[in-house]
């Protein structure tokens, strides 16, 4: 089994290294900065190829030779594993098991109806998979891993998708499975509006805002926006942690944040003692302080 791991920039995409730890730590990484990326990740089985510009059609031809002994190939199930993977798959005459939360020698499960049901698919020879992010977790090492082997490949001419622009995403309405920074809050805020002034805030420092159960079945956030097993399985690089408390059905969809920080005025639960920094604080309190510091309140422009 091997991960092909598509690279912009020098940055995993999601899901990247859950993929890479699933495919027991075999991987490929594709595209621009490769070896940079590479350090981010906990193996030392990493081979680069450094094919420029994120060109699916052109690397699904150039790869197919080169993984065609492996009998399953993983790709993370990010916007541009999407992309690749259906076309790596017709590259090498494979089928493509999509949205999968567990990947093995001779099959996968696989979420269907937005992880309501789980599909069991055998397959009868080799195959291509994409693995959702979030489901399985992966060890960061903050960019000490080990160093990859290059790899050289001629990339072919292809007529491919012509990219006019890459956009940044939107923090305020990405998807939180996606989201390298998160702003969450719980049962110790005091209002629905408080969770007005945490998208204000996360879209001041470039972080999505996220919300425990608790919130949600009040009816002041939407589903979506639940961080949780029952909810979204994330895996920020930081995590601002505001009135949670941290019940296990919350901690256990947070993946691995590089940085957690909690403000809870109590000074023993789960999400203090998980945190990098825990500030004993009324987080409503923490939050009017901090949006006048970061000048995110409407209509006010200082600071920005």
């Amino acid at each position: 089994m091997i991960a092909v791991v598509p690279v912009r920039g020098g940055a995993l995409p999601s899901g990247g290294a859950e993929a890479v730890a699933e495919a027991g730590g075999r991987c490929l990484l594709v595209g621009e900065d490769t070896a940079t990326a590479a350090l981010d990740l906990a193996t030392t089985d990493v081979r680069c190829w450094e094919a420029g510009p994120f060109a699916p059609a052109a690397w699904a031809d150039a790869l197919a030779p080169l993984v065609a002994d492996d009998q399953v190939v993983v790709l993370p199930a990010s916007p541009d594993g999407r992309d690749l993977a259906p076309r790596l798959a017709h590259a090498l005459g494979r089928p493509l098991l999509a949205g999968a939360i567990v990947v093995h020698e001779r099959g996968a499960h696989l979420a269907r109806l937005g992880g309501l049901v789980v599909e069991e698919a055998v397959a009868d020879g080799p195959f291509v998979a994409t693995l959702q992010p979030g489901v399985r977790g992966a060890e960061h090492t903050h960019g000490h891993g080990a160093s990859a082997t290059a790899t050289e490949l001629s990339l072919p001419e292809r007529r491919d998708a012509a990219v006019v622009a890459v956009l940044a995403p939107d923090v305020t309405t990405m998807d939180l499975a996606e989201a390298p920074r998160i702003v969450g809050g719980g049962a110790g805020l005091d209002s629905e509006q408080r969770f007005e002034q945490l998208v204000r805030i996360g879209d001041a420092i470039g972080a999505a805002m996220g919300a425990t159960r608790v919130v949600t079945d009040r009816h002041w956030v939407a589903h979506e926006r639940q961080i949780g097993t029952t909810g979204v399985v994330v895996d920020p690089r930081l995590y601002l942690a505001f009135g949670i408390s941290g019940a296990v059905q919350h901690t256990s969809g947070l993946g691995q944040p590089d940085h957690i920080v909690s403000v809870n005025t109590e000074a023993h639960c789960p999400m203090m003692q998980l945190a990098d920094l825990a500030i004993v604080s009324d987080a409503n309190a923490v939050l009017d302080e901090l949006e006048r510091l970061l000048g995110a309140a409407p209509g006010d422009t200082a600071g920005r």
